[in-house]
């Protein structure tokens, strides 16, 4: 019998981790991307090279997509895509910093059926399957009810820039970051913070898998303007994400600027 998309996703993001932790601490090559996209480690490439081999051989009628792997419209005629970011949070790899993570999801008809983010260094593996709820090394996790004077929010120091918000006056509440947004979604379902917004484009590898795990933890996940996100698009990116409680994510949305800049 055929292992489900989500156990094949775990078993995928541990064995990226066995690979990304031989690399951590070790001094790692690190090239720079084309046009100011990043640095890319060769434990980056390590990991892609794995997964595009491991879970293509598992699923080869599934389309692919990954930060690491070139880009092509075959995936747009697939049923069903996997979209992978090998490490998200490369820059604090390379710091030596711990919360990176591996982010893998699995997208039909430009929704998210199945995501694993995996940090290996703390041994948290977060999951979810379309319908079943999220998890967080196989116990239920849920989003936090906060009210916006009292909320805890994951985003960038510019996303925070007064002229983002209407009146150009900041909401109430504790402004805190992680380099890997992959990361930062999964704390929002876990209620470790309360909310996490990004207000630039942001690519679907990113944001793929955590945005399953935020609405299975009984979250509300949606672009920067409140629509819902489609994923498996021609040009890979999203127009931000907003992520929170039912409650907190409507009052954030309200006290955005409508015409705000990508940041």
């Amino acid at each position: 019998m055929r292992e489900s998309d989500l156990t094949l996703l775990v078993a995928a993001a541990r064995k990226a981790g066995t690979i990304a932790t031989g690399y951590f601490g070790q001094s790692p090559q690190v090239t720079n991307k084309p046009g100011g996209a990043g640095p890319v480690t060769e434990a980056d490439l390590a990991v892609d090279l794995m997964l595009a081999d491991f879970l293509r051989d598992k699923r080869p009628d599934y389309g692919w997509l990954s930060e690491e792997s070139q880009d092509g419209a075959a995936r747009l005629s697939t049923a069903r895509q996997f979209v992978i970011d090998p490490i998200d949070g490369t820059r604090a790899f390379i710091d030596g910093a711990k919360d990176w993570s591996h982010s893998l999801a699995i997208v039909e008809n430009g929704a998210v059926v199945a995501a694993a983010v995996y940090l290996p260094l703390h041994d948290l593996m977060f999951t979810a399957a379309a319908g079943d709820g999220a998890q967080l090394n196989d116990a239920p996790i849920s989003v936090s009810q906060s009210a916006i004077d009292q909320a805890r929010v994951l985003a960038s120091k510019p996303n925070f820039a007064p002229a983002l918000w209407k009146g150009a006056t900041l909401p109430p509440f504790q402004q805190a970051f992680r380099s890997s947004l992959a990361y930062r979604l999964c704390l929002v379902a876990q209620g470790q913070f309360d909310a996490m917004l990004t207000l630039r484009p942001s690519w679907e590898w990113d944001i793929a898998a955590g945005a399953l795990i935020v609405a299975e933890a009984r979250g509300t996940v949606t672009d920067a303007r409140g629509l819902p996100l489609v994923f498996n698009n021609a040009h890979p990116q999203v127009p931000g994400v907003i992520a929170a409680g039912d409650d907190l994510h409507a009052d954030i949305a309200a006290r955005l600027e409508p015409a705000r800049a990508n940041q």
